[in-house]
């Protein structure tokens, strides 16, 4: 009986072990297909992943690039005047070819860097050259000895005049010269002589072509009597030179400008007896002013025609 419940026994277990072998081969083969649905749905997960990400990157790309396109709102700047235009660009962004770009209008349709073409240049008008700086105005007056030869072609390269050649009331003036020196009379009455100690000569006179060795010249008496002369000025330095002279009396010429400014004057006497002097006056004043000259007498040492005389002007 033991042997056969042992058998029994024996022959039940093998029975059961054969019903459970199917079971776990079942609950193998149900573990590989759970891993393998696990995979193919983790790879899933991530193909819609990847596909969201494309998209929302696709998205990105997108709403940047709209964005970078001038916005209507922009595009119309309302001006100072309330005329709405075209926003200018910002200034100071590198150019391709490395300078700085100018700022300039934004043109429809240009995306970001773009830059519209430069227009070509347009050529700027000459600007006129500025007018020469006007000198201030200058004067001097100086007093020397007078030569005892005097060429009036020679000193006088702009101007020159003579007095008394033909009596007192002539004169000689400069062929073709500038007309800068004018005779503006004077107080007294004029006298011609021809006893002057030093020689006037010259070559290209008007009304007398030329002479040599002239000792002719005018004169007036009595104080306050004298002549009146004036010289044209252009803006740049002139030099006049006056031959004039006294017999026994004190002359003083006086020099000034017609725009006022520097004045001065130089005396010249002698109590006994007549003597000469070559004036140099320097001045320079605007076109259209004058140097404006005065040879008087300022004191007389005798009742018998105390005197100054004149005899050539010249400017050069």
């Amino acid at each position: 009986m033991a042997d056969e419940d042992r058998t029994r026994t024996d022959s039940g277990a093998g029975d059961a072990s054969a019903k459970h072998r199917p079971g776990a081969a079942a609950s193998g083969q149900t573990r590989t297909a759970s891993r393998r649905f696990a995979r193919a749905r983790q790879r899933r997960r991530w193909a819609v992943e990847g596909v969201a990400a494309l998209a929302c990157l696709a998205a990105l790309i997108s709403y940047l690039g709209i964005r970078s396109d001038p916005a209507p709102d922009d595009e119309q700047a309302a001006r100072p005047d309330g005329v709405t235009g075209v926003a200018a660009r910002s200034p100071g962004f590198p150019a391709t070819d490395g300078r700085t770009a100018d700022a300039g209008v934004a043109e429809p349709g240009l995306r970001p860097r773009q830059r519209p073409p430069s227009p070509d240049p347009t050529p700027s008008a000459t600007a006129p050259a500025p007018p020469p700086a006007q000198q201030p105005p200058v004067l001097s007056v100086t007093r020397a000895e007078m030569p005892a030869e005097v060429d009036l072609t020679a000193v006088g390269t702009r101007d020159w005049m003579h007095w008394g050649q033909r009596g007192a009331d002539s004169s000689v003036r400069k062929r073709a010269g500038s007309g800068e020196i004018v005779d503006e009379g004077g107080a007294g009455t004029r006298v011609a002589w021809d006893g002057n100690q030093e020689h006037i000569r010259w070559s290209d006179g008007s009304s007398q072509r030329s002479a040599r060795d002239s000792a002719d010249g005018v004169y007036t008496c009595g104080a306050g009597n004298g002549f009146s002369l004036s010289v044209a000025g252009s803006g740049e330095p002139r030099t006049v030179q006056l031959y004039g002279g006294t017999w026994m009396a004190r002359g003083r010429l006086e020099a000034r400008l017609s725009t006022g400014g520097p004045a001065g004057s130089v005396a010249l006497e002698d109590p006994y007896t007549s003597k000469s002097a070559q004036f140099t006056v320097t001045f320079t004043v605007p076109k259209g002013a004058r140097l404006l000259l005065t040879w008087k007498v300022e004191k007389v040492f005798t009742p018998h025609c105390g005197n100054v005389g004149l005899q050539a002007v010249a400017v050069r």
